[in-house]
């Protein structure tokens, strides 16, 4: 699974992008500092079992902490997009090529309007930054009908003298996107197409591809630089349709440089954070931190965790499941106990499990065991949040 980090240049992609996963990055206060995509793991926190089971789990694929289970997740900070990065303005092609793969899109916004369409730093109030929403939804969905458009004319005549389905034609068309079928069929059921597919004009296909975009790679705003922002400005993003959080990428980057120094006590996503007893802080220090302290006070923290768990576990709504092979140790072969913690959509099966383990454990997949209950389930069993289960196959 894969999160983009979007938005124009100059808004604090890059600050927000190392502030989640503490990834060397630079950041620059001008436009396309980002030229090539940054690649880097953040984590989302899930309830480990090993608390309700009164176990002492030995996470592979994730760290525990104090009964928190972090899950890694990968992210991807691009190219700033411009108007018109559809057309290949500024590095829009690469831009929006970067992103063929993320399952959702972070939209990092400055939300003191302090930065105008382009990323160029102006003096504050002279921007609305809901204008930059605007203008991405309108950006990703014109790549997306490019995309269809591509040869679409010769393709569109052999599928009306087959007798194609649109939603196939289009699948097609966008199965690079890792865009389903499915996911078109829910598009298609707001804006109809014709069935003949020569008849398919530019208006339409655009109106489309924003459905598209919305129900295959949904996007929340980071309202970053909260701490400057007029209160008017952040109602108004709030009001764009997408969920949006007040977002301090700075404070986040600069707490866990902190305490990666010593200084303090901080977990990503606590609302607070205390200094070490015994350190001595300059006077630069003391009063950067003091700011810091007093801003999160008003946003319940710098937003920076809860914007990234809301994209995943709100947005995609996945679920926390550990496979084991031993349901009745919790351990996997090496015996390690709860091992693996694998996020899965919800409405997910025990096979769709087994293939996320192991291709060959879904073809030969015979039966699974909750090892909460201890029974036996099929291969439609619907997985719940924090689920145990061994799966068995043959061999």
């Amino acid at each position: 699974m894969q999160v983009g980090i979007v938005g124009k240049p100059n808004v604090g992609k890059s600050t927000f992008f190392g502030a989640a996963t503490m990834a060397s990055v630079e950041i620059a206060n001008y436009p396309f500092t980002t030229i090539e995509p940054n690649k880097g793991v953040a984590y989302v926190r899930t309830p480990c079992p090993c608390k309700d089971l009164d176990l002492k789990c030995t996470p592979h694929n994730s760290a525990c902490i104090n009964g928190t289970r972090m899950v890694p997740v990968e992210m991807l900070d691009v190219a700033g997009l411009v108007p018109d990065a559809w057309e290949g303005k500024g590095l829009g092609n690469k831009f929006l090529d970067d992103l063929r793969q993320a399952d959702a899109f972070i939209n990092v916004v400055d939300a003191s309007g302090t930065t105008d369409i382009e990323g160029n730093t102006i003096d504050p109030g002279k921007y609305d930054p809901s204008e930059d929403v605007v203008f991405l939804r309108k950006e990703i969905a014109l790549w997306m009908r490019e995309i269809i458009k591509n040869g679409l004319s010769k393709i569109a005549r052999q599928a009306k003298m087959q007798g194609s389905k649109p939603e196939t034609i289009l699948q097609e068309r966008l199965a690079g996107l890792s865009v389903t079928e499915g996911q078109i069929k829910e598009a298609l059921r707001s804006v109809e197409l014709p069935q003949d597919p020569t008849l398919w004009d530019d208006e339409t296909l655009l109106a489309l591809c924003v459905k598209i975009r919305e129900i295959s790679k949904p996007m929340i705003i980071a309202m970053n630089k909260a701490d400057i922002s007029p209160p008017e400005n952040l109602d108004k993003l709030r009001k764009m349709g997408d969920p949006a959080i007040p977002t301090l990428a700075e404070t986040e980057l600069a707490l866990k440089k902190a305490g990666a120094a010593g200084l303090i006590d901080y977990v990503p996503g606590d609302s607070a954070f205390t200094i070490k007893p015994g350190v001595a802080l300059s006077e630069g220090q003391k009063k950067a931190l003091d700011y810091m302290a007093e801003k999160m006070k008003g946003y319940n923290g710098t937003g920076v965790q809860a914007c990234l768990e809301d994209c995943v576990f709100r947005m995609l709504d996945l679920i926390a499941v550990y496979p084991v092979e031993d349901e009745s140790k919790y351990t996997d072969h090496f015996g390690r106990v709860l091992p693996d913690c694998i996020l899965m959509p919800r409405g997910s099966t025990a096979r769709d499990l087994a293939y996320k383990v192991h291709t060959e454990l879904g073809d030969k997949f015979i039966r699974a065991v909750n090892a909460r209950t201890k029974r036996t389930v099929g291969a439609d069993y619907v997985l719940l949040e924090g689920d145990i289960i061994r799966i068995v196959a043959n061999k």
